[in-house]
């Protein structure tokens, strides 16, 4: 998993209106966190619309190695028997997390409070991105991490049982670093809390609850503060994976902006940590709708209805940054259509994603006509009023599977073809997004 094939580049061609319904993938946070959950309780779990990107098979690998049973069965139904909270075995070799910081990070927590050892290996770009901020409440916890230089992988983690509970304030806004902790709290006894003062997604907290863990959440003046009660025993579960909101972004913008779309996006995650597109694209006036809104597993869900409509340029608030942190990449397309300047801050953490999200889409925007002015915690772009734009550019995606999808949707209302350099690492994180392209817009381009 770990060595990349050759590239794969992709010359993308407008097609016109896009139109008929699709479902997207399972929530990748939703997925990666039933695997582990359900590796941890006693007896046997079913998931229903598991994720089936690389990123969460490198969850389930890793679950493989340390005891638990993992099989899908040929309805696309995975089971998972558990060895219980504490079981979890010595895995025989080194884990390899592929392109998965998601995995990297919450299975570090999952290992600090077992008494074992494991060894993190990831590809280039996992390899590259810091793992400091996770690393330092596990060390508090009693866990001993040797590092490679930076705090980067490859990793060694030798946990500790039973580990120190914890009370920790998140010094950034980061939903990976609280659940690693929130993991590493399950079997240790005591109460592990995590003060967070700015809100991030909270799949975690929902799941641990459904799971059968003793978690509280309180609003406090120093923010909110989640607690976990150690040595838990977790209950199996039938888990349905809701639709992964950030894989309908793609679609909520494409629609958007190409004239005459009018598709349905079918049961989507709507948890509200995780909404800030949607409430972005809707102050520039996108014309999207909720059908059918229900409550699946303890997450709400609905069909999304996204009809053309013209978008005008916003100042993104800067509040809505953690609940759409992976969105802004199309967020930015969006943008480069609507009427006027939108003007994007406060989101920081773009320059330590899968690339630098900042300066890749500035780049590629740039290149296929777009006027961009980047920040260090954002960027401004001013957009074409609706009109397609020149295109014509290779794009350099930088092994990054988001801003390659989100330049496949700024491709769907340009003037030229736009090429991808790399279409590979799609299959990270949306394996069918092609064969959707092709449903919607009735197949290649004319």
């Amino acid at each position: 998993m770990s060595h990349h094939a050759p590239a794969q580049p992709l010359t993308v061609s407008a097609r016109g209106a896009l139109r008929g319904r699709i479902t997207v993938p399972g929530d990748k946070s939703i997925s990666h966190r039933s695997l582990m959950l359900s590796a941890l309780a006693v007896g046997e779990s079913r998931i229903e619309g598991l994720l089936e990107g690389e990123d969460v098979l490198a969850t389930a690998a890793a679950m493989r190695a340390m005891g638990a049973t993992i099989e899908r069965d040929a309805d696309g139904v995975w089971r998972v028997h558990g060895v219980g909270v504490g079981g979890l075995l010595q895995p025989a070799q080194a884990l390899d997390m592929g392109n998965s910081g998601t995995s990297t990070r919450l299975l570090m927590g999952l290992v600090a409070s077992h008494p074992i050892t494991a060894t993190f290996v990831g590809d280039a770009s996992l390899s590259g991105r810091p793992m400091g901020r996770v690393i330092e409440p596990l060390a508090r916890m009693g866990a001993d991490v040797t590092a490679s230089p930076g705090g980067k992988l490859p990793l060694m983690l030798r946990g500790i049982s039973p580990a120190v509970p914890i009370t920790y304030t998140l010094p950034v806004a980061s939903a990976q670093v609280k659940s690693a902790i929130l993991l590493a709290g399950l079997n240790t006894p005591g109460i592990t809390r995590v003060i967070e003062p700015v809100p991030t997604r909270d799949h975690s907290e929902r799941m641990l609850a459904g799971f059968g863990a003793a978690l509280s959440v309180e609003d406090t003046a120093e923010g909110k503060v989640i607690a976990i009660r150690g040595e838990a025993e977790l209950r199996p579960q039938a888990i349905v994976v809701p639709g992964d909101p950030s894989s309908a972004a793609f679609w909520l913008v494409a629609a958007s902006v190409v004239p005459g779309s009018d598709i349905v996006v079918g049961n989507v995650g709507l948890n509200p940590t995780r909404t800030g597109l949607i409430t972005a694209l809707r102050m520039m006036g996108a014309d999207i709708t909720e059908e059918d809104a229900r409550i699946v597993g303890g997450e709400p869900v609905a069909d999304l209805r996204v009809r053309h409509a013209p978008l005008r340029a916003i100042e993104v608030p800067a509040d809505l940054a953690p609940s759409m942190i992976d969105e802004y990449p199309v967020l930015f397309v969006a943008a480069a259509f609507a009427e006027g300047r939108t003007v994007a801050r406060g989101a920081h953490e773009l320059r330590v994603k899968e690339s630098d999200r900042i300066a890749t889409m500035a780049a590629a925007l740039g290149a296929c006509g777009v006027a961009v002015e980047e920040h260090e915690d954002g960027m401004t772009v001013t957009g074409s009023g609706g009109e397609a734009i020149p295109g014509g550019a290779t794009i350099a995606s930088k092994l990054d599977h988001r801003i390659a999808m989100s330049m496949t949707v700024a491709a769907l209302h340009a003037r030229r073809p736009v090429t991808i350099d790399d279409a590979a690492p799609v299959a990270t994180s949306y394996p069918t997004f092609f064969a959707s392209l092709d449903a919607l817009t009735g197949g290649a381009p004319a």
